[in-house]
């Protein structure tokens, strides 16, 4: 499968005021600081899974090569909790 950068774009094809010239055809890349997304989380009423969800939350606004750390502690604690819930 060729990679976005070696597919040709065809001769019409012209960069838009929304596109990056060195990511191609696709739209800029945004910069500068990250915007929060204002999306509530409802807590589910298990402890376990909402202190997931509040970790979750507290990445609003943070820069997207930070998340991955939080992500994958997330995805332990629920991993946990639905171990947990197999050993009840």
């Amino acid at each position: 499968m060729p990679e976005p950068a070696d597919v040709d774009p065809g001769p019409d094809a012209e960069p838009g005021p929304d596109t990056d010239p060195d990511l191609g055809s696709g739209p800029a890349l945004p910069t500068g600081e990250a915007l929060p997304l204002g999306v509530e989380l409802t807590p589910t009423g298990h402890p376990a899974v909402d202190a997931g969800l509040a970790r979750l939350e507290a990445l609003d606004g943070v820069p997207a090569d930070a998340h991955v750390p939080v992500y994958e502690d997330v995805h332990q604690r629920l991993a946990d909790a639905l171990a947990a819930l197999d050993r009840d």
